[in-house]
């Protein structure tokens, strides 16, 4: 006789299932974690320390600081359950903090939460849940994981809460990946999470949710981009599109693109003094290139790097995108190449699309993957980036 599944999807009865519990000290893996307990799982809680406490006491708000720390260590005594911290600081410096600098220097635009996901918590930390002998492991992310009734695979949907929703910062979750992770809270609200913390009582159950990167104090990245690489103030050129040098920048770490104020260069330079942008980041050259913001228009998209979930049944088709993690889904059409590139055409011009950023992909709902831009380019202008 099959066994009865419980409420994460394994056929085990709750005290039989090992739950590990990545916890960050912040209400909604901590909701998490006590929300398993109660339901009688057999809940471990590990949070990581990443990077220097001494550091980390200049910005309160940072997820896995000391007193994040402290916080969840506070929510596992009171729910009984056993918690480790584990020290994986040179991990997350080589694969996070590292890469983020490079990223920077290479002209991009990072997005290190999803090379932490990648890498240090979806894989180093996976790996020790296993070791650990748990059935799963649980986060505190607004992403629904739900199984395919034809498939028997597990697919990952977007949020309830399209606010809260986190599905870009998680398309780089491989399909193996998927199987092993839980995700309780997708199928409900933030305001439902605060709720329920302070139904369980929850030391942090008013603490404010982490606005910036957590290992960037007072959100001044070109600070710990000339920390880990000091040749990143190298001055150089600012330069328009038509070739006339305007300006000197004082490294191009401090430049995006679509950015328009702080490029110190005044006015004057266009025949009606329309403001200008950064439209192009040239590392081989150290120049920051400027334009019009007609210049900026892109709507094609280069990938690599790129993760395809079972959900992806198609090499070329018409999809929904998002290459910021706020946005709503504009359309477009995906042509993959091989399993690692890709290339997205959207249906209209967008400003702003940077190298480095992630192009996230959905049909409806479902998560199919995503991939790196490594390129912009535009089916109307000449000028790519």
């Amino acid at each position: 006789m099959e066994q009865t599944l419980n409420s994460l999807g394994i056929p085990k009865k709750p005290e039989d299932t090992r739950v590990v519990v990545a916890m960050s000290g912040g209400v909604d893996s901590s909701v998490t974690a006590a929300l398993l307990k109660e339901e009688g799982y057999d809940v471990v809680g590990i949070t990581l320390q990443l990077y220097d406490h001494g550091e980390a006491i200049e910005k309160a708000k940072a997820c896995c600081a000391g007193q994040d720390i402290y916080d969840a260590r506070r929510v596992a005594e009171e729910y009984d359950f056993p918690h480790y911290v584990l020290n994986y600081e040179s991990n997350f410096q080589e694969a996070v903090i590292e890469d983020f600098a490079d990223s920077y220097l290479r002209g991009e635009t990072p997005i290190p939460c999803v090379r932490c996901n990648q890498t240090v918590k979806f894989q180093d930390l996976l790996k020790t849940a296993r070791d650990l002998n748990a059935d799963c492991m649980a986060t505190g992310h607004y992403i629904k994981r739900v199984v395919n009734e034809d498939t028997g695979e597990a697919e990952l949907h977007r949020a309830v809460d399209p606010g809260k929703d986190q599905s870009y910062f998680l398309f780089a979750t491989t399909q193996e990946q998927l199987d092993f992770l839980r995700f309780p809270l997708g199928k409900w609200e933030k305001s439902k999470t605060r709720e329920q913390a302070e139904r369980l009582g929850l030391v942090n159950a008013a603490k404010p949710d982490s606005q910036d990167i957590c290992f960037v104090p007072h959100g001044d990245y070109s600070k710990i981009v000339k920390k880990v690489r000091p040749e990143s103030d190298n001055p150089g050129d600012i330069v328009h599109l038509d070739g006339r040098v305007l300006g000197r920048h004082d490294g191009i770490v401090n430049y995006t693109i679509g950015q328009r104020r702080g490029l110190g260069i005044g006015g004057g330079f266009t025949e009606n003094n329309e403001p200008l942008y950064v439209v192009r980041i040239n590392a081989r050259d150290n120049q920051v290139i400027v334009g019009d913001k007609a210049a900026l228009a892109r709507d094609v998209m280069y990938l690599k790097d790129c993760n395809w979930l079972s959900a992806c049944q198609f090499d070329k088709g018409e999809i929904l995108v998002k290459f910021r993690s706020n946005m709503q889904p504009v359309k477009g059409v995906l042509e993959r190449d091989g399993d690692t590139h890709a290339t997205l055409t959207l249906d209209d011009a967008h400003y702003g699309i940077s190298p480095g950023q992630a192009a996230v992909c959905y049909h409806g709902d479902t998560l199919l993957g995503g991939g790196w831009i490594e390129k912009t380019g535009s089916t109307t202008l000449p000028i790519a980036a």
